[in-house]
């Protein structure tokens, strides 16, 4: 069995384009049928108003339906009166033209959920934009574009629209101008790109944090070139090595710039976590030295009996270094009269035991 290649790009094109002119054809074909009925439907009611106008002016032909006449007219007259206004209402064109409005939208199109209705709140521009490029997607030519783009409206803005001139739109462009430009004041740029030189990164702000500030800033600014942009983020560095690194790079594109962010941004973060696990050895260091600088306060009217000597605890504590002992330790003078049988291993001085120090007992509760 041979092989089946694909059809050349030439090929699909004439495809594509014989499809488009036998969807034209057909669209022109039901558009025909849609005028004739119109037609047909025109004459018969204008033959029918003939009728009713050649009976009225024939005149009743006996007393009675003449006074039944003038009792029912004032009645049939209002009654006719509401259809007709009823009628107008309903028959009314609109601001788009006879061809627009026979033109028949296609079997299987519908209408996308996707986007919301405009109600005269933002960018007009940004939203004819979206809405004609979802359209479009979705096979949309410039007369489903207008008869859809009302269904899109809300509130001041469909209000503006039923105040449009009758016939006065025959494509897309007829509408989308007028709409930009009644519109245009509730758009909202929140800055240019000259406010882009405006945008630096703070002193303890983060690389991640500031590119994703200006990228926030940047996206809001319609029309903006990538040089431009690129020029800005770099100059908005703060001085350092990173930036350093960026005027020895010399990135040509936004992608390189984020590229040589990225190793940066990482970096940035693997410190940030570093930082964090840090305290737990800084508060242990803290809970160390709080014991060594601890100041009992005396007072304690009763204390922990030990199995062991409090001599022996309090050597123990200084000699693992737990607790500083005083200041002075050792230096007391001894004055005239001291006992020196007895000797604290806390104030190393004698004159009072270590079972007798208060210090020492209030240390060790």
């Amino acid at each position: 069995m041979a092989e089946q290649f694909p059809p050349s790009p030439s090929k699909l094109l004439w495809i594509v384009t014989e499809l488009r002119q036998v969807m034209a054809e057909e669209n022109q074909r039901m558009a025909n049928q849609i005028a004739n009925l119109n037609n047909t439907r025109t004459e018969n009611n204008d033959r029918q108003e003939r009728t009713k106008e050649a009976e009225q002016q024939s005149g009743p032909t006996h007393v009675s339906d003449t006074a039944r006449q003038k009792g029912e007219q004032p009645k049939h007259n209002e009654d006719t009166q509401k259809n007709i206004e009823n009628d107008d209402q309903e028959s009314s064109p609109g601001p788009f033209t006879a061809e627009v409005m026979n033109f028949v939208l296609p079997r299987r199109f519908t209408l996308p959920t996707t986007l919301t209705p405009y109600d005269g709140l933002g960018d007009p521009k940004k939203y004819i934009k979206k809405f004609t490029s979802i359209m479009i997607v979705n096979g949309a030519s410039d007369k489903v574009l207008c008869r859809c783009f009302p269904s899109y409206l809300d509130g001041p803005a469909l209000d503006w629209f039923c105040s449009l001139p009758t016939g006065s739109i025959s494509r897309f462009r007829d509408i989308s101008k007028p709409f930009e430009e009644h519109f245009a004041g509730s758009a909202i740029y929140l800055h240019d790109f000259d406010y882009l030189n405006t945008v630096k990164q703070g002193q303890h702000e983060s690389l991640k944090d500031y590119m994703t500030r200006f990228t926030k800033i940047a996206i809001s600014i319609p029309d903006l070139h990538p040089e431009v942009e690129l020029h800005a983020i770099k100059s908005g560095l703060r001085p350092g090595k990173f930036q350093e690194t960026i005027a020895v790079a010399k990135p040509k594109t936004m992608a390189e710039f984020r590229e040589k962010a990225k190793g940066q941004i990482d970096i940035e973060e693997i410190r940030q976590a570093q930082k964090i696990e840090k305290p737990h050895y800084k508060d242990d260091n803290k809970s160390r030295d709080s014991k060594k600088n601890f100041k009992p306060i005396p007072g304690n009217e009763t204390y922990t009996k030990f199995n062991t000597k409090r001599d022996d605890i309090i050597k123990e504590i200084l000699n693992s270094k737990l607790i500083k002992p005083p200041r002075k330790a050792g230096n007391y003078p001894d004055s005239k009269g001291t006992d020196r049988s007895k000797y604290c291993s806390f104030h190393q001085k004698h004159g009072h035991s270590t079972d007798d120090c208060v210090i020492a007992k209030d240390l060790l509760e």
